[in-house]
């Protein structure tokens, strides 16, 4: 029906055509009729909707009216029913339309024919060859299959009873990429009429199935860095390949295992980057960083890849040690090992404050600990030669650098004050005076001045002064140093007669330093009263001792006071020393007792005391000989007494007449020697005459002298 103008016979609101379903693509399936005139300017369209899968493809109409066949044709669509709506408009908003319903008719039987003459499929790669990909079926008698193009079919086979459609290889698309698209070629024909034959093109997709995953360089990152590398600094940058995928663009994400905080590291890409600064000198702050860099792949399943990272910091010995300086005061007598103080030494390098003091040069007074920083007196102190002392100290770090020549060191000086303590005993010049003074009645004389000093100390000047002792009726008194002589009448009785007076005088320091000491002066005053010159018999001089006030005499010595352990050493030492001297003494004395409780051997030499005689009177020759001859017999007699026997014990020799001896003057010894042996034979000589026996051991005596009788 169309509005505003003549109703054309040729459309009419419901009309169809029947075409069959093996009508040639792009076919004339129906001719829209106009005879007006005034319509051969006229624009025809299809206004209705074609979308597949129910239009194989698009009608189309022309000018004229013809109406085509789609361009895939209507092969497979019996019996389907296609609704068109035809709008043809001319002049000036000038319109008409109408529907056409196009009904596809089946072929005749005996013709072969496919449901669809195009088809598209997609399968994974994965699958293994002689696996199914699809089935295609034509409708026919006896219908048998082939693959047209391409040929040959490198990946595909198909059955030709069935037309089943395989796999016949891989289909990797890493190695064989152009198995991605596959476009065949399905030709369908009877068996016994091949004539009648119909052709499918069937669309294979290969898509890539994630089988691998990302492989990267390094697959484990280790590494250390100082704790003083710049913030952007580049540790490592990964490279990852993805095998499926070689083209593919890859995903990095970095992941950390520690607490959540502000993360040392970052990735910006493909590079692992220094993200804060890494700070050592935080307790904790200086540990491994751990964490995982993850790369992922865009196939499916997605497919992840973690790579290990481990980075250590190691601390850098950045900071100096540093220590304040102190002020010590210490008195004077302090004694060895006195603590005076301590060093407190800071380092910022963690672990904190850990450092070793030292003093440079080394000291002879003062000493240092290495460890606690503690100063000690080592040696005597002075206050009036040095009262000031300073002593550098060298604080270096323990444990900043593994490296003993990079470690870092300072110093700071230590000042000690030397207190003065009062070590010195004034000295007054002179220590002793003698003066003789004249008194007046009621007047008071200056009888001397005391002078004292300290001459190690010279600027030491407060004194005191007082009187100790010998101020008998008090008639003496000091002012200031002055020695003062009072007779008044409100003072003491005046003297009648000269009188001596021994005055004892303390001169002590008086200043703030403890303790005061004091010395004594002596001072021994004549006093002579105004009368003594008039009368001029006998004086009476009386000395006045002094009373007996003790003197206190403060005597300061160093002394050694060795370590409890020295004496334990030194004990021991000693008492070790002692039994090895006691030992050595005792074994020789049983030497020697043994020595002397053995009996006597056969073989030791008997000495004989000589005979001396005397030269001059007859008398004193003739005894000579007596006396040696009443001598003689004890002698030898002493003599077999000590070998046990004197005879053989074979014969029995009757008793010989001894001979007598002649005095020798010049020869006065007799020697007697012993020879030990199993059968010995010893000869007696007395005076020549000789006497043989066979004992087993017998003295052999022979008289050295020559003249016989």
């Amino acid at each position: 029906m169309c509005s505003g103008t003549p109703t054309i016979s040729s459309v009419r609101a419901d009309s169809s055509a029947q075409v069959p379903e093996t009508v040639t693509p792009g076919a004339r399936l129906y001719t829209l009729l106009l005879p007006d005139l005034r319509l051969q300017g006229a624009q025809i369209n299809i206004t209705s909707a074609q979308d597949p899968p129910h239009f194989p493809g698009p009608f189309s109409i022309d000018g004229q009216g013809w109406l085509q066949a789609p361009a895939q044709g209507l092969s497979g669509q019996a019996p389907k029913t296609f609704r068109l709506h035809v709008l043809v408009t001319w002049g000036a908003g000038r319109s008409c339309g109408g529907t056409l319903t196009v009904r596809v008719l089946s072929a005749p039987s005996g013709r072969v024919s496919f449901p669809e003459r195009h088809r598209s499929i997609t399968i994974p790669e994965d699958l293994v060859p002689g696996s199914e990909v699809v089935q295609v079926q034509a409708r026919g008698l006896d219908v048998r299959y082939e693959i047209l193009s391409p040929a040959p079919c490198p990946f595909f086979s198909i059955g030709p009873a069935d037309g089943v459609i395989r796999t016949t290889g891989p289909l990797d698309l890493a190695l064989a990429p152009g198995a991605a698209v596959t476009v065949l070629q399905v030709k369908a024909f009877e068996r016994l009429q091949p004539w009648a034959s119909v052709q499918l093109e069937l669309t294979v997709n290969v898509t890539p199935v994630n089988r691998w995953p990302p492989r990267c360089h390094p697959a484990l990152l280790v590494t250390q860095v100082p704790e003083t590398v710049p913030v952007g600094t580049v540790l490592s940058t990964f490279t990852c390949a993805d095998r499926d995928s070689p083209a593919s663009t890859l995903d990095y994400q970095l992941r950390f295992h520690g607490p959540p905080g502000l993360p040392s590291l970052c990735l910006s890409g493909r590079a692992l980057k220094v993200n804060a600064t890494l700070d050592c000198d935080t307790p904790g702050a200086c540990f491994q960083l751990a964490a995982s860099v993850l790369v992922f792949d865009g196939g499916q399943p997605p497919m992840t890849t973690e790579v290990p990272v481990l980075v250590t910091v190691t601390p850098v010995n950045e900071f100096s040690p540093a220590c304040a300086p102190r002020v010590f005061r210490v008195r004077e007598d302090a004694g060895p090992r006195t603590l005076l103080g301590s060093v407190a030494g800071t380092d910022r390098d963690y672990p904190h404050d850990r450092v070793q003091y030292s003093s440079p040069g080394g000291s002879a007074t003062f000493a240092v600990d290495h460890l606690s920083g503690e100063v000690r007196l080592l040696g005597p102190l002075d206050y009036e030669q040095q009262r000031l002392h300073r002593l550098t100290v060298l604080v270096t770090d323990q444990r900043g650098d593994r490296d003993a020549a990079h470690r870092r060191s300072g110093s700071c000086t230590v000042t000690i004050e030397v207190e003065d303590v009062n070590d010195h005993a004034p000295e007054c010049e002179p220590p002793f005076q003698e003066l003789t003074i004249h008194t007046s009645p009621g007047r008071s004389s200056e009888v001397t001045k005391v002078s004292c000093r300290v001459p190690q100390e010279p600027q030491r000047l407060a004194f005191s002064y007082s009187i100790v002792g010998g101020n008998s009726q008090s008639r003496f008194s000091l002012r200031g140093a002055v020695l003062v002589h009072s007779d008044g009448a409100a003072g003491p009785p005046l003297l009648e007669q000269p009188r001596t007076y021994e005055l004892l005088i303390r001169a002590a320091d008086a200043g703030p330093s403890a303790p005061h000491l004091s010395t004594t002066a002596t001072v021994i005053v004549h006093v002579v009263p105004w009368r003594a010159s008039t009368a001029a018999t006998s004086t009476h001089r009386a000395t006045v001792p002094s009373a007996g006030t003790p003197l206190l005499v403060t005597d300061t010595e160093a002394f050694w006071q060795p370590e409890p352990w020295f004496v334990a050493a030194l004990t021991v030492t000693g008492a070790l020393l002692l039994w090895t001297l006691g030992w050595i003494l005792s074994g020789l004395l049983r030497g020697s007792a043994r020595g002397l409780q053995t009996p006597s051997k056969p073989a030791q030499a008997l000495r004989l005391s000589s005979i001396r005689g005397t030269e001059g009177s007859a008398e004193g020759s003739t005894e000579a000989p007596k006396t040696e001859t009443q001598q003689a017999p004890s002698s030898i007699m002493g003599l077999q007494h000590f070998d046990g026997r004197a005879q053989d014990a074979r014969e029995s020799l009757p008793p010989k007449p001894l001979p007598t001896w002649t005095h020798c003057p010049s020869f006065p010894r007799l020697s007697v020697s012993y020879h030990q042996a199993p059968t010995v034979r010893s000869t007696l000589s007395l005076n020549g005459v000789r006497s043989r026996s066979h004992s087993p051991s017998s003295p052999r005596l022979s008289n050295t002298c020559g003249a016989r009788k």
